[in-house]
Order: C-alpha cells, then sequence, then structure tokens
C-alpha cells in the first residue's frame, strides 16, 4: 500500500511541538531533531521553516505567554497591578520561559499585546511616550525578576521547605556578627525570619505584592510630579 504525503507543516506547528517538548521534559530538552521527533518529520523538514534553534526560541518565548486579558475598570494603578499579576500568573504555567535567552526588545505579536495592553493602562495619565515605554519595560523587569526568584525558590522549598522557615532564621544567627553586619543583625533580633514552614510559603507572594506596591507607589510620585 502507497503511503500518502505528509501533511504540510508551517512555523506555527514547529513551535507548537517544541512548547510540548519543553512542557514535558524542560527547555534544555528541545533541540531541532527533538522536534522532528516529536512530529514525525526529518530534521531538514523543519529548517525549511525555521532557519535555527535561536530562532525557534524566539518563536517560543513569545508563543508561550497566552494572549493579555482585559484590563479591569479603574485607575491606572489598579490596571497596572492586574497586568503584573496577569504576567506572573502567564510565567508560572510555563517556567521554562523564563530560561529563553532576551535579545532585544519585544517583536512577537504575543509580546507586543502585553507590551500594548500595559500601555493603555497609562493612557490617561499626563505622562509623555517615552516614560510610558520606560515604565512598562521596567515594570516587565520587575515581574520578570520576581517570578525568576519565586520559580527558584518554589524548587528549593519543595525540596527542603525548613530552610525557608524558622532553620534559615537560626542558621543566620550563627553567621551573622552584629559587630560587622548591624543593620542584619537588627532585623534577625526583630524575628522576622522566624517562620513557620506555612508562613514561609506565604512570604513569597507577600514579598511580590510588597514589591509591586512600592513600584507603583514610585510611578504615582512621578506622575504627581508631573501634574
Amino acid at each position: 500500500m502507497k503511503r500518502g504525503r505528509k501533511p504540510t507543516i508551517d512555523a506555527a506547528d514547529i513551535t507548537r511541538a517544541a512548547m510540548a517538548v519543553a512542557d514535558a521534559e524542560g527547555l534544555a530538552a528541545v533541540s531541532m531533531a527533538r522536534v522532528a521527533q516529536e512530529m514525525g518529520n526529518a530534521t531538514m523538514a523543519l529548517y525549511r521553516h525555521v532557519k535555527s534553534k535561536d530562532e525557534l526560541l524566539t518563536l517560543m518565548g513569545d508563543a508561550a505567554m497566552d494572549s493579555p486579558p482585559p484590563l479591569p475598570d479603574g485607575e491606572w494603578r489598579d490596571q497596572l497591578a492586574f497586568w503584573s499579576k496577569a504576567v506572573l500568573k502567564a510565567i508560572r504555567k510555563r517556567p521554562w520561559f523564563l530560561q529563553i535567552p532576551i535579545s532585544g526588545p519585544p517583536t512577537g505579536l504575543k509580546s507586543l499585546a502585553w507590551f500594548d495592553s500595559a500601555l493603555g493602562a497609562l493612557k490617561d495619565t499626563p505622562l509623555v511616550a517615552g516614560e510610558k515605554v520606560g515604565i512598562v519595560m521596567g515594570l516587565m523587569t520587575f515581574v520578570h525578576g520576581e517570578a525568576r526568584l519565586g520559580v527558584t525558590l518554589a524548587q528549593g522549598f519543595e525540596d527542603d521547605p525548613a530552610a525557608f522557615g524558622s532553620r534559615y532564621g537560626k542558621a543566620l544567627r550563627e553567621i551573622v556578627d552584629p559587630r560587622r553586619m548591624p543593620a542584619l543583625a537588627e532585623i534577625l533580633d526583630s524575628g522576622v525570619f522566624d517562620l513557620d514552614d506555612v508562613a514561609a510559603a506565604e512570604d513569597v507572594e507577600a514579598e511580590f505584592d510588597f514589591g509591586l506596591h512600592l513600584f507603583l507607589e514610585g510611578i504615582a510620585a512621578h506622575i504627581g510630579g508631573r501634574a
């Protein structure tokens, strides 16, 4: 029996297959050969649509993020807070996204949609175009950094929860010399690091919220100065 021709593929098909590999095995498992195997195609067939692994990673970086949800009604502060948490949620859905190298400003359609969404939150402010761009890029850097730290810490917490709780405070007390690190010693004495395992897990979310609050307060102060 003669086999029929294999259906044609395109860059979107290749990207989806690569994402399936990354979801199942991690980003390190992604290669043109492995993706070709996932698709049941010859490796060289992929190169007709995607020139290199670097280009594939760029396509994956854009496709990994879901489309941004509509912003809620309200002022810019509430909208940017919503946007930031939506970005964090999207990244946590595919943690391998954080391992993709960033070689330039966003150019993919989904990345640009997220960029547009955050800029839209600032449309009624007195800020000029360059300030809006700077704020959104800074907020994006903050969220990505917090996501990277959170994903890394989450893995460590899963492996050894006690290392993030009261045991951490005890370990610091054995290391920190009040004469050499007086500010840190004072914080230790306050008991801020004497957390049980559950509180330590909740503290990660609280730290993101606090950092986001400070960032938004800084924007508000800048807008107030402009006004």
